[in-house]
């Protein structure tokens, strides 16, 4: 048994029973297969890249390669060797490249996520910010690997090399551990303002903790496996942090997903959802109205209750963004509350409550004839009769 056993297995594993509660969760949630959004489909490419990586760690880890140690005599090598010895070595690039990908495609997932929590929120441009920065980040990595670190490219699996930049490779290593760890550490940054205004108890913020930790882990299995590529370039150390960096990676992409799932298997309350409820009048009977965004166009639903005896009127926003103190935020397990004043011609008001960013939901609450708002935000959104958003 190698090093990478038992542990690489277990890892898997759970990788993919989590993953599979992602989409069941998404099944639950939609009710159908057809509301998948971009993240979704990355985290498939992810897991055969996953899968990849690890099978060709586990063939090298028997495999030697052209990095060859000091006071090695390369002429005492035998042809049989020598191939040996440049098979290991493409291997170790297809490795590498699967590693790449990996990382680079979930932290894709987890900005695409992100964009859809804040995409009301001036943290919005943050996230784009970040997503520049890991696009650019890829593509640098790429350029150099490819065009300027070991020339020609044929002398990564040359046996013996001209440089120990196509065996070693200490400039790509350097360059991946820069830009991986610092673009790791700019993404959890991200939901720490939504994070710290979360309104559930104690306990459920520890759930979130959680997962913060392992994304923590997730950085420092980076640093790591970096660390005993420099320290000790001829052991298998470097192997087992590379699985550890990219199964907690899955993890922490995945897990903030699985809450219906979770739920359902362990008869769970729904603890993101508020604790108290208001009942509102309509014409004698109580209604609850929700709009759906869908891009720039809000349709309006009724969930609850009579139908009443006008259509709602669109919701049309003026002004900036909506501050993120004033908007509840929804996505996975995390939910914020906060209040914004909206009017309407017709008498009626409109408070926006909760926009489910997963699938894209903004409930309201409605009364009719108050003039004054309860809830004063920074700012208002008047409602007419036929606008649009």
């Amino acid at each position: 048994m190698s090093i990478l056993q038992p542990e690489a297995s277990i890892w898997y594993v759970l990788c993919w029973v989590v993953v599979c509660a992602r989409y069941v969760s998404k099944r639950m949630r939609l009710g159908t297969w057809r509301g998948l959004q971009a993240d979704d489909y990355l985290v498939v490419p992810a897991m055969m890249t996953l899968t990849i990586l690890m099978a060709l760690l586990h063939v090298i880890v028997h495999t030697s390669s052209n990095l060859i140690a000091p006071g090695e005599d390369v002429s005492s090598f035998g042809p049989e060797e020598i191939r040996e010895r440049i098979y290991g070595s493409k291997l170790t690039i297809v490795v590498e490249q699967m590693h790449i990908t990996t990382i680079w495609l979930l932290k894709a997932c987890l900005l695409i996520m992100y964009g859809r929590m804040t995409e009301l929120l001036p943290l919005h441009f943050a996230v784009k910010a970040v997503s520049i920065y890991v696009a650019i980040s890829y593509f640098v990595m790429e350029m150099l690997w490819f065009t300027a670190w070991c020339r020609p490219f044929n002398q990564y699996w040359a046996v013996p090399t001209n440089s120990t930049q196509c065996s070693a490779m200490i400039n790509h290593l350097i360059t991946n551990a820069t830009l991986n760890i610092s673009s790791d550490v700019m993404i959890m940054l991200i939901p720490l303002p939504l994070v710290f205004k979360v309104k559930i108890p104690l306990e459920k913020k520890l759930v979130l903790g959680g997962i913060f930790f392992i994304g923590v882990f997730t950085i420092f299995a980076a640093a790591k496996n970096k660390y005993e590529s420099f320290k000790n370039p001829f052991s298998t150390n470097w192997m087992i942090w590379y699985l550890r960096e990219a199964f907690t990676a899955m993890l922490c992409v995945n897990l903030p997903l699985t809450r219906p799932f979770v739920q359902r298997i362990f008869s769970l309350k729904d603890w993101t959802t508020p604790q108290t409820t208001t009942s509102h009048v309509y014409d004698t009977h109580s209604r609850q109205s929700a709009f759906r965004l869908r891009g720039n166009s809000i349709t309006t639903t009724v969930t609850g209750g009579s139908s009443p005896a006008e259509p709602a009127p669109a919701l049309s926003r003026e002004g900036r963004r909506i501050d993120e103190e004033y908007v509840v935020e929804r996505s996975g397990v995390i939910e914020i509350r906060c209040d914004t004043e909206v009017t309407v011609e017709s008498g009626e008001r409109r408070i926006a409550r909760r926009k489910d960013s997963d699938v894209s939901v903004l409930e309201i609450e409605t009364r009719k004839g108050e003039d004054q708002p309860v809830y004063p935000g920074r700012e208002s959104y008047n409602v007419h009769p036929g606008s649009k958003l």
